[in-house]
């Protein structure tokens, strides 16, 4: 048990963690100011502008921080952008912005309010956590590989 837990919480995980929270608010806020600009109706276009300032975020503090890819040789680089956002638009398309009309469209998120969030929002949240945990298997086992 105690071996596994090591495994589970080391530097990688954790700094993956951090800074996946810190994805996540870039991703989140950016989605509430779009949604105030472009309107609740517009919620993919929204999400699409969110996806790309969240993944600019997300390739830059993964390669520095989580995975410690130190190459910033041009050809290095190209590769590990055209790879991570590859991936990254993969669990983007699959699972956040199929997911998220599926619950409006088809769940009827869009009429569910919980406290101060409405349903569009808590479907986001959830669809998120999948996305995180894909997300970091594709970093590690391929695009960040040592």
């Amino acid at each position: 048990m105690k071996k596994i837990f090591k495994q589970i919480a080391n530097r990688e995980t954790l700094s993956y963690l951090i800074f996946g929270i810190m994805t996540t608010i870039v991703n989140f806020g950016t989605f509430i100011v779009f949604n105030q600009i472009f309107g609740e109706r517009y919620y993919l276009l929204s999400n699409i502008f969110t996806f790309i300032i969240a993944t600019l975020f997300a390739f830059v503090t993964n390669k520095q921080f989580v995975f410690q890819s130190k190459t910033w040789a041009w050809n290095t680089l190209i590769t590990e952008l055209l790879s991570f956002t590859a991936a990254r638009v993969g669990t983007f398309l699959i699972i956040e912005e199929a997911g998220l009309w599926i619950a409006v469209e088809f769940l009827n998120a869009g009429s569910c309010r919980f406290l101060f969030l409405n349903g569009i929002l808590l479907a986001k949240i959830s669809l998120a956590f999948l996305a995180v945990l894909v997300n970091y298997i594709l970093s590690k086992c391929f695009i960040f590989k040592k």
